[in-house]
């Protein structure tokens, strides 16, 4: 078959992405124009600015992925664009913007799931190693900071299904991470911080609740009435590190640290780590290594339950150090295949929703005129 070049979009939150992707796994080009410095002040993301500052940057983004691979509009065979989920303003921009494009070049439009996206994002990069040897069905772990959830995905010809067996009941565990480093006063964002951070503290020191999990033996077919389902809960963990700074008075120290970030030009984890006693390092450490645990167990857990060989862990938290070493260590103690995607695609980017489009284009699964930015989109 020809190969087939798509222009993917992205818009989902606070980047604006632009990628071209040739037949689902070589990429071509990707620019991402990232909002951090935007929203960094306010310390989380303002939807509203998020909105304004994609309608600023989505034109010379695309423009800039067409420059890189070389392309023109005329020669890209198809658009794809994250459809949902995310915020409805920024992924409406992203909409419009496709669905006018695509009209006016007269191609093909494909709506992508923003986590289908993330999954793909590992199948991508297996396949431009040449990896195409994945084993189905394959449990995938998508973490970041607007969704923690684990699906058992299966694949027939050019079809994905994907079941969800596992979710956030609060907070995802990216949004955990960032929430706990703004209650520390530690910037913003706070997940690569932490990351950061946890390698100068003890992850002992602070003793936190271990999730309890019942799980079956790998390879345990036994029948059951019914298969648990491996939901996760980070309301708790973000408190007890609240009532930790307040049992320890760590208050003061903490808004003299908050005032000093704000006063740092470029605030790095170097020069935070400075603004930071061995209390606080400690706590830091000692809150990564339990999320880490709780992710783990619970990802674990489910791939022994369904009897799952190869599991895909992506999203933003993917990039955390300690969650990639020690689910590498966790999955060859356990003969379990773990594919991560790099740094780089972990994070949201466009590339992942051209490549998650390649099979919807080969299954002539095209969206239509009426297709519109759905902030709450589930994947199925």
């Amino acid at each position: 078959m020809a190969d087939i070049d798509i222009l993917g979009i992205e818009s989902s939150c606070d980047e604006t992405a632009a990628a071209i992707v040739r037949s689902g796994e070589q990429i071509l080009s990707s620019a991402v124009y990232s909002q951090i410095a935007t929203h960094q002040r306010f310390g989380g993301v303002v939807p509203e600015i998020a909105s304004r500052e994609h309608l600023r940057a989505i034109v010379p983004v695309v423009r800039q992925a067409l420059a890189d691979a070389g392309r023109t509009y005329q020669s890209l065979d198809a658009l794809a664009v994250t459809r949902g989920p995310g915020l409805a303003g920024a992924l409406l921009v992203g909409v419009s913007f496709a669905k006018a494009l695509a009209f006016a070049l007269d191609k093909p439009l494909i709506a992508v799931n923003h986590l289908e996206g993330h999954i793909h994002a590992v199948l991508l990069e297996e396949r431009q190693k040449g990896n195409h040897q994945i084993r189905f069905p394959l449990m995938t772990l998508v973490v970041s900071g607007g969704h923690t959830h684990l699906y058992l995905a299966e694949q027939k010809e050019n079809a994905w299904t994907y079941r969800n067996v596992g979710h956030t009941r609060d907070d995802a565990a990216g949004e955990a991470f960032d929430k706990v480093a703004k209650l520390l006063g530690l910037g913003y964002p706070g997940g690569p911080l932490v990351d950061q951070l946890a390698r100068h503290g003890d992850p002992k020191a602070v003793k936190f609740p271990p999730a309890q999990i019942k799980h079956r033996q790998r390879g345990d077919r036994s029948p059951e009435p019914e298969r648990p389902h491996f939901d996760f809960s980070y309301s708790g963990i973000k408190t007890a590190v609240l009532r930790h700074v307040e049992l320890n008075h760590m208050q003061a120290a903490i808004d003299e640290r908050r005032a000093a970030v704000a006063r740092l030009t470029k605030p790095k984890a170097d020069a935070i780590r400075q603004l930071c006693d061995q209390h606080t390092l400690d706590l830091v450490a000692s809150f990564q290594h339990a999320m880490v645990d709780d992710l783990i167990g619970k990802t674990l857990a489910a791939t022994r339950e369904y009897d799952i060989n190869t599991l895909f862990v992506s999203g933003g938290v993917a990039a955390n150090s300690e969650l990639r070493a020690r689910f590498e260590q966790r999955g060859a103690d356990e003969g379990l295949a773990v594919h991560f995607p790099s740094r780089p695609l972990s994070t949201d980017n466009a590339a992942m929703i051209a490549a998650a489009a390649y099979p919807k284009f080969l299954a002539g699964e095209f969206a239509t005129a009426e297709v519109s930015a759905e902030a709450n989109l589930s994947l199925q």
